[in-house]
């Protein structure tokens, strides 16, 4: 292996107390091993995307975390490494601990000795080169400040929130700045088509890391992983589940996935492609409402047995005067004839604002449409959505926003009983799959109240509840 020389940048910082000490070296007491050299090489050439899907302790974060360390002290500006859920940030990366030297990775990464202030709580870091580095959640994307951020790690990329790069991106656009997406696979979700494309385009670095590729276990090493995905999950759920991990395979879906064989479906038979509403048709939309946390809605159409998912929304902290200019505009924008505002059976008594009005009442009061969904348990408004799915076709601007949370909405996964509980995994997904619910519950009703025209281009066979009409070609909407 090459010296260390190859790898390391000289830190201009000197301990305040005593001129004398030596200079800090940086990367600090670490080099990349065989394996990760082509992407440290090109990060350190100043690459500014990058996408490495690697198998489980390949070192992803800790390739991230010497990279974002040497540029806090070449450029001053915020570094940001983001998890799937802030609520698991302090454990993966903030308290993680390297077990080979007993030390936690970040002080291994950014010595104290560079450090202006620690903020625990905040799990942030004020470096005395003026730099910024603190762990974030894809979970609470939009409440992130970062005018000048300058780089940016994904961790765990598959199973982020992807609508927190489209939030980012501008920010790094405007300053030049550098994002790296690190992941295992989680099925053909929106991980998959980031990579794909990171392939297509020559300003990209894209790289698959299997273990077969690295040699970084060795075969004991491989055989015990594999025993112990067996051992917690069965015979054919752990040797897939072993696959997606160490061979980065794309095919096995995302463990406990609620909706797998349905979305793997319309991915086959390739329908999420562009589409365009159906004129003179309502176009309807789904809500689920919050206040604290994400307000999520789905556009739709029911054109005889086919139900075309238009597009998607979500937002959080926003109150409906927020709703009501984003519907007004989207919908004289795409040319829309507006529809039924499907809402959760808990509108009716629950207040939006402290206005004492119902969240139905000030929907009416604002222009809205509201009709409420019939009240169904959690797991029949799940089988609604799976016999819904067979019949939509999703427009491509869903595919990275509820498409891909659809594909990550899954059970809960209990790590002491090492079982799935019966009730799903709260995080970013959950909003947009519970309005997806209402849209499953609902669709029914809205091809009663606006029942489409004639229209000679689709089929107009309407199917008995719960019937999948045969498999269609969306290229007849394709814009």
């Amino acid at each position: 292996m090459a010296g260390c020389e190859e790898y390391r940048h000289s830190c201009p910082f000197r301990h305040l107390e005593s001129a004398d000490v030596a200079q800090i070296i940086l990367p600090n007491n670490w080099e990349p091993r065989e394996y990760q050299r082509p992407l440290w090489r090109y990060l350190q050439a100043g690459g500014k995307r990058a996408f490495e899907l690697a198998h489980r302790r390949w070192g992803k974060d800790d390739v991230c975390l010497h990279h974002a360390a040497i540029s806090a002290h070449e450029r001053p500006a915020s570094y940001w490494h983001m998890l799937p859920l802030y609520s698991q940030a302090r454990k993966a990366i903030w308290s993680a601990v390297n077990p080979h030297t007993g030390k936690r990775r970040i002080d291994e990464a950014f010595p104290l000795e560079l450090r202006e202030n620690t903020n625990d709580q905040e799990m942030f870091i004020r470096f005395k080169s003026g730099s910024t580095w603190q762990v974030v959640g894809s979970d609470r994307y939009n409440s992130l400040v970062g005018a000048g951020v300058a780089g940016v790690t994904f961790s765990e990329w598959a199973l982020a929130n992807p609508s927190a790069w489209g939030y980012i991106r501008p920010m790094l656009q405007e300053n030049d700045g550098w994002a790296v997406f690190i992941t295992t696979p989680r099925g053909k979700n929106h991980a998959h088509s980031m990579f794909q494309h990171a392939e297509r385009d020559t300003a990209w670095f894209a790289e698959i890391s299997s273990i077969a590729r690295t040699g970084a276990l060795t075969p004991d090493q491989i055989d015990e992983a594999l025993a112990e995905y067996i051992a917690i999950y069965g015979e054919d759920v752990g040797r897939a589940q072993f696959d997606q991990e160490y061979r980065c395979s794309w095919v096995a879906a995302i463990l406990g996935a609620y909706y797998a064989r349905e979305l793997t479906a319309v991915r086959n038979e390739s329908r999420v492609c562009p589409i365009e509403a159906v004129q003179g048709v309502p176009v309807h939309t789904s809500w689920d409402i919050g206040v604290s946390d994400d307000t999520a809605l789905w556009h739709f159409q029911v054109i005889g047995a086919e139900i075309l998912i238009l597009g998607c929304h979500a937002n959080s902290g926003v109150g409906l005067d927020y709703y009501e200019n984003y519907m007004r505009e989207t919908y004289a924008k795409k040319g829309w004839l507006k529809g039924t505002d499907f809402v959760p059976h808990d509108a009716k008594a629950r207040e939006w604002t402290g206005n004492g009005r119902t969240r139905i009442e000030t929907m009416l009061s604002m222009g809205f449409k509201p009709e409420l969904v019939p009240n169904v348990g959690l797991m029949d408004g799940i089988n609604a959505a799976r016999r819904t799915i067979p019949l939509c076709i999703f427009d491509t601007d869903t595919e990275m926003t509820g498409f891909a949370a659809l594909e990550n909405y899954k059970r809960k996964w209990d790590e002491d009983k090492k079982t799935f509980s019966s009730g799903p995994d709260h995080d970013w997904s959950s909003h947009f799959a519970d309005s997806f619910r209402y849209l499953a519950l609902s669709w029914r009703r809205a091809r009663e109240v606006a029942p489409a025209p004639d229209v000679p281009h689709l089929q107009k066979i309407l199917v008995a509840d719960g019937v999948a009409p045969p498999p269609l070609k969306p290229a007849s909407r394709r814009r």
